[in-house]
């Protein structure tokens, strides 16, 4: 197979002539989608309502439930198609169509959000806010589609597609929220957003008309149709620049997120510390990683010299490290914001700090106990020396016996006394409730060791080195 059967054979797949209706057909169908009169105007009405529903409760299905009744692609088409054919009149009816129903759309999502109790950005509203070139790709193939798809004799469900995927209406609600709102940001975001999806809506329909050789309407002013196509080529390079602007700005926000999470991964590694989260936010030519740290803490300036000195092995010259701990003043000035997350790591900063307390209280008891033990005999010494005499040493314990039966547990303190005569019984029952007065113990078991000259004994005898 030569070169020529070769591309004679592919051609014959993206040949569209046996598939496409008569330009007659098309056109009419286009010319009525492009009137905003009576049903139109009201459907599209409450389309922006359904849209508004979907954009204040954050639903996604109710937001392309919406997007699938409004009518509003068919003037953005009429644009295309008149300047294609170089119709002035369809371009003009078309553009006051355009622009009767976007002022109706945003007064009616304005009017909306103005009675509306939920007066909170969600996700849904605040993707309305930042086009991108990504934007402006998605409303020129979703025109071509659309054009291609209304000159097709097999429709299918382009149509629906299309209207899913260039999103007309939700940008026009979130320019109402704005304006009901008082916020600028979002106003001029989802304007410049919906400019992007209906220029190139309209850019790729007027291309979509020359490549289906559509006749051109007979016109004498030729350079007047001339003016109108490089006014239109104009537009769409001009309406792309900030589209351009704000993908850069994406990226490097993207790109710096990636190289702080990284670096947040490989360096942020200590004994008994753990990073509980982090983020980078750029603003400006200002950028900021914040990570907050849990467990024990860590000296914060040492911390961040030693963290910034490695910042130019991940690509984050320049950038500031912003470390959190419990135990950082600031941190409760930070609960006040709405940020639920940074709440969250806040009351379980708090936690653990608390966690930690108990444990350090109950080690501190059990401390306490030990040195009461220890003082016991020298608090008690003067009494013992004039109560009982012949006692020379005295250690109170407490021990914990094992029953080998029930394997159960008991607890009791014991009084070690070694004396310089045998205590009898009765003396032996006073040392005993002696100590249980004044120790404020329920109950002492006396243990004899021997005399002091019998305990030297054993004592040297024990420690006296083997030959």
């Amino acid at each position: 197979m030569n070169l020529h059967n070769f591309r004679q054979y592919f051609a014959r797949y993206f040949a569209l002539g046996e598939y496409l209706i008569s330009q007659e057909e098309a056109e009419q169908s286009i010319r009525e989608g492009v009137s905003f009169r009576g049903t139109n105007i009201v459907i599209l009405i409450i389309a922006i309502f359904i849209a508004s529903l979907g954009l204040n409760t954050n639903s996604t299905a109710v937001i392309i439930g919406a997007m699938l009744i409004s009518p509003l692609m068919g003037p953005i088409i009429g644009i295309g198609l008149g300047v294609g054919i170089q119709d002035f009149d369809l371009i003009k009816r078309a553009l006051r169509n355009l622009v009767m129903a976007t002022g109706f759309s945003v007064l009616t999502s304005t009017l909306y959000f103005l009675i509306s109790p939920v007066s909170e950005g969600h996700s849904e509203l605040l993707a309305r806010t930042s086009p991108t070139i990504y934007d402006v790709l998605i409303g020129f193939f979703g025109g071509a589609a659309g054009i291609i798809a209304i000159g097709s004799k097999t429709k299918g469900n382009v149509i629906p597609g299309v209207a899913i995927a260039t999103a007309l209406m939700p940008p026009l609600c979130t320019v109402g929220y704005g304006i009901a709102t008082w916020q600028p940001s979002y106003f001029f975001g989802a304007f410049y957003l919906f400019l992007i999806n209906s220029i190139y809506i309209a850019f790729s329909t007027f291309i979509g008309v020359k490549l289906m050789h559509y006749h051109p309407a007979e016109t004498d002013n030729q350079i007047r149709a001339h003016k109108i196509r490089r006014f239109i080529y104009t537009v769409a390079l001009i309406a792309m620049l900030p589209s351009l602007y704000l993908t850069y700005n994406m990226l490097r926000q993207s790109r710096f997120e990636a190289n702080a999470s990284n670096f947040v991964t490989s360096e942020c590694h200590f004994p008994a510390t753990r990073v509980l989260a982090s983020d980078a936010t750029m603003k400006g030519k200002e950028r900021t990683i914040n990570i907050t740290l849990i467990g024990k803490v860590l000296p914060t300036d040492s911390l961040s010299l030693a963290l910034s000195s490695r910042l130019k092995f991940y690509g984050l010259e320049g950038a500031k490290i912003n470390i959190i701990q419990g135990d950082n003043p600031d941190l409760s000035g930070l609960v006040n914001d709405n940020s639920q997350s940074v709440r969250s790591i806040y009351e379980m900063a708090q936690a653990s700090i608390a966690d930690k307390q108990m444990t350090i209280d109950s080690l501190r008891n059990v401390i306490d106990e030990n040195t009461l033990n220890d003082t016991i005999a020298g608090r008690l010494a003067p009494e013992i020396n004039v109560l009982f005499p012949q006692i020379r040493e005295l250690a109170v314990t407490r021990a914990v016996f094992g029953n080998m039966t029930n394997a159960t547990l008991d607890t009791t303190h014991l009084a070690l006394v070694s004396y310089s005569s045998p205590l009898n019984a009765a003396k032996r029952t006073e040392l005993a409730r002696f100590l249980e007065a004044r120790l404020r113990l329920k109950s002492v078991s006396i243990i004899d060791i021997g005399s002091l000259s019998q305990s030297k004994s054993r004592s040297d005898g024990h420690n006296k080195p083997k030959k």
